[in-house]
């Protein structure tokens, strides 16, 4: 599966979670994005997109905000401690997430992924409750990482 992984603020291209999807047979793409430009950060992820055809979007923390705000038409998207409060003008998700978020997150208030899916619409089941912390990056947490992108290439979808 072809795989666009959206990394958070100050955090590296080849970090935990992409190279985790890549050790389970996935081809990841990891653009780096801009910190201090979030347009730029959008705009290095919508190319990284059209270049690559992801089958899925993951987006880490900031990366979560960057893919909710970048056109990405029917591609699923699955976000990870989304900071979209912090970071574009998006408010809400497409049909097709899956959120991932720890509600022991120090970092993003879970709360704040309680009220993306309310506003979106989606059902509570598009929330995933899991891991210790805003990393996300300890066995289970990247396990449902993992599961999440893997259920938008059956054909019945997630």
């Amino acid at each position: 599966m072809r795989i666009l992984f959206l990394h958070g603020w100050h955090s590296i291209v080849g970090g935990v979670k992409p190279t985790y999807l890549i050790d389970h047979g996935h081809q990841v793409t990891n653009p780096a994005l801009d910190d201090d430009d979030f347009s730029l950060a959008v705009q290095s992820a919508q190319e990284a997109y059209s270049h690559s055809r992801p089958e899925v979007i993951v987006g880490s923390s900031r990366g979560g905000s960057v893919a909710m705000n970048m056109e990405s038409s029917d591609t699923p998207l699955v976000l990870l401690c989304p900071a979209w409060k912090n970071w574009g003008p998006a408010r809400r998700v497409k049909s097709t997430t899956v959120i991932l978020h720890s509600r022991r997150d120090d970092v993003i208030p879970f709360e704040d992924s309680v009220e993306l899916i309310t506003a979106s619409g989606l059902p509570q089941e598009s929330l995933i409750e899991v891991g210790t912390d805003h990393r996300l990056a300890e066995p289970e947490p990247l396990a449902a990482m993992l599961a999440a992108c893997e259920a938008w290439d059956k054909p019945s979808g997630f």
